[in-house]
């Protein structure tokens, strides 16, 4: 009985240092990619003094490996199933144009699109802007309408003017220069 005892002791230990080696040898670091998201270090941001008048290229960089959630709202005009057969339909346009987005249904006529590189967020809210079916689109809580709405209308007169005072203040400046 005592040698059994011993017998099963020697296995209990041999297997517990063999687990013990195991675990030494799998104590290399992950690669970053492998990490976890909370994990991960942070991206190095290259702060360029002549694009301080671009704050969203700022959060762009700063989103760059992270994830990052779009909320997007259809027009109150579709149904329930037209607005998820639409939102379907950008979800494979956004991925044909090498955009990963996980799309997630929480509304009759709002959904999630899930990006795992926030980056890519700002290209794909450029191309929701221009679908007829889009009432807004929401990223990092700054609200876009959609270029068919009458807010949207209204937002793009307004950017356009202000390019054009921009441009007539460089004009004005480079004149006075020579």
């Amino acid at each position: 009985m005592v040698q059994h005892q011993m017998q099963t002791f020697e296995r209990i230990v041999s297997h517990t240092s063999l687990y013990n080696i195991v675990l030494q040898e799998d104590e290399e670091p992950l690669p970053e990619d492998e990490l976890p998201e909370h994990l991960r270090p942070q991206p190095q941001l290259h702060f360029d003094p002549s694009n301080i008048g671009d704050p969203e290229q700022l959060l762009k960089m700063s989103k760059k490996g992270r994830t990052l959630m779009m909320f997007v709202q259809v027009k109150d005009e579709l149904s329930p199933s037209e607005a998820e057969e639409v939102t379907k339909l950008w979800q494979s346009s956004l991925y044909n144009s090498h955009i990963q987005a996980e799309r997630y249904m929480v509304d009759d006529r709002r959904a999630i699109f899930m990006f795992k590189d926030g980056s890519q967020a700002w290209e794909a809210k450029d191309f929701l802007l221009e679908q007829k079916d889009l009432r807004e689109c929401s990223v990092e809580n700054k609200v876009y309408h959609g270029y068919h709405t009458p807010e949207g209308k209204k937002e793009r007169e307004e950017v356009y003017a202000r390019k054009l005072e921009a441009q007539r203040a460089n004009k004005k400046k480079r004149k006075t220069e020579l």
